[in-house]
């Protein structure tokens, strides 16, 4: 896997915006796959209104998160530096977004 290896999910400083859902959730699993630290979160409005879906990631890693999902043909908007909301609203509700997703498939 080239020396890569997930690292602790407290820095992920990048946000990866989408045309469509399913390009970032095959992001996430090319990524996953990859080694990477990776989670998928609802996307900021302000970013994007073209998916409801944003991928965060190391911003400092941005050059190898590129070159993988291009390497795999995934289709991606934007790359951003994210500054998450000091709440934790997102993951009140109990399930991860990337399971209410799936079930709408």
């Amino acid at each position: 896997m080239g020396g890569r290896r997930p690292r602790n999910r407290g820095n992920m400083d990048g946000l990866i915006s989408f045309f469509g859902s399913y390009h970032a959730m095959r992001a996430e699993t090319v990524l996953k796959r990859g080694g990477f630290a990776v989670q998928l979160i609802p996307g900021p409005k302000e970013l994007s209104p073209n998916c409801g879906v944003a991928l965060r990631f190391e911003y400092d890693r941005r050059d190898c998160v590129l070159a993988v999902l291009a390497d795999k043909s995934v289709r991606i908007e934007a790359v951003h530096v994210y500054r998450p909301r000091t709440d934790d609203w997102s993951t009140a509700h109990g399930r991860t977004l990337t399971a209410r997703i799936r079930q709408w498939m």
